[in-house]
């Protein structure tokens, strides 16, 4: 299968192993992630999702003979199974990118939260050259990292890039040594492991914050300045106020687990 897990010390590390065939992924492939981020989801030990490929290679792109023999077909296809199971894991996911990152390598960087990205790496979404159209909502997502002018190097030329340029694009943190990207990587993941408030529900404050500023209707910049209270419960039900915004003239709470506005 090509895919290895393991969880230990809190994080779930997910493998990309075949190097034989530089890592290139299969539809059970596509599976086995879908299935280790799931996984990885329910279990309450786990704090943290860590991706890694195999040394100087992250992946290139899917297998082509085996996507053309069994080729993805509707929503509960192998490849947007595990694209769902990114989207919907709430837990921090790391990316961990040696060697070559190649079409789905790079857009399934677009939603990780951290990404640590190798010297030697060489990143690349050639999707038109292949006539294909860019995959996971990096057709939006590239224009919005890295403005348009760039982002049409990347995506209609499919121009490969550096380490270096994917942290000044936004799409990574930071770029290292080959040797040192794994161990940092996981050094980031253990530090979810601290005794503290539910990364998962200060991504969710996060998240709803934004999504009341544009209920209200105000522009990127506003909702920038805003001051919003924000009240989320844990499991024991204890308050806990993550972020205060202020909205001139009209102050409100949002109760999360409801999602209720409530007008003060």
């Amino acid at each position: 299968m090509s895919i290895k897990t393991a969880t230990l010390d809190g994080i779930a590390t997910i493998e990309i192993a075949r190097p034989e065939k530089k890592n290139a992924l299969t539809q059970a492939m596509y599976q086995a992630m879908a299935d280790a981020l799931r996984a990885a989801q329910a279990d309450p030990a786990v704090r943290a999702v860590l991706f890694t490929g195999q040394p100087g290679i992250f992946t290139s792109g899917n297998d082509l003979e085996d996507f053309m023999r069994r080729p993805p077909q509707g929503p509960e296809s192998p490849v947007f199974r595990f694209m769902r199971a990114l989207l919907d894991c709430d837990k921090p996911v790391i990316a961990a990118v040696t060697g070559a990152a190649i079409g789905i390598g790079t857009t399934m960087l677009l939603h990780c939260d951290f990404v640590y990205v190798s010297d030697e790496a060489r990143l690349a979404m050639p999707f038109v050259s292949l006539g294909l159209v860019p995959e996971f909502a990096s057709s939006l997502l590239v224009p919005q990292r890295m403005g348009h002018v760039r982002a049409a190097e990347k995506l209609l030329l499919g121009d490969p890039f550096t380490g270096a340029e994917a942290v000044e694009c936004g799409i990574a943190n930071a770029v290292l040594p080959a040797a040192e990207v794994v161990n940092h990587a996981r050094r980031v993941a253990e530090r979810f492991n601290a005794p503290t408030l539910s990364v998962s529900q200060q991504i969710h404050a996060t998240e709803f914050s934004v999504e009341i500023g544009q209920l209200l209707g105000l522009t990127a910049k506003k909702r920038f300045g805003m001051v919003l209270e924000v009240r989320s419960y844990s499991h024991h039900q204890a308050p806990l106020a993550f972020q205060a915004i202020y909205i001139p003239g009209n102050v409100r709470h949002l109760d999360l687990p409801s999602r209720k506005v409530l007008h003060t």
